[in-house]
């Protein structure tokens, strides 16, 4: 059965920093693409960062610069560093895989940021 946990959500203020982790299991997540994605209220869900297998990286121009996708082969975990976090930020930040094109997704962790 294949999990994602998210964890490090949370409220900061404008210019403040968080780092999200997600817990993967049921996969061989050394060989997987992960990748972060966030949806917004009233708003489409939108990548956010992803990693390949290979450690490249590739972020959207809204954070490129401030957002940073890391990735734990020995302990299954992707990490989202996310700094100069503006109001616009404000969203629910999902964790994501495709396994032999099969989404997965996490439920989801709230990042809040106040101006």
């Amino acid at each position: 059965q294949v999990q994602l946990v998210e964890s490090g959500g949370g409220l900061v203020q404008a210019g403040g920093s968080l780092k999200l982790s997600c817990a993967v299991s049921g996969i061989d997540f050394s060989i997987n693409t992960m990748g972060w994605y966030r949806q917004g209220p009233v708003k489409e869900r939108e990548l956010v960062a992803r990693i390949s297998s290979g450690g490249n990286t590739d972020y959207p121009d809204t954070v490129k610069g401030r957002f940073t996708i890391s990735r734990d082969n020995g302990n299954n975990t992707v990490n989202l560093q996310m700094n100069s976090l503006k109001p616009d930020d404000t969203a629910v930040y999902y964790c994501h895989c495709s396994p032999g094109g099969v989404n997965y997704w996490g439920r989801g962790t709230q990042v809040t940021v106040s101006s």
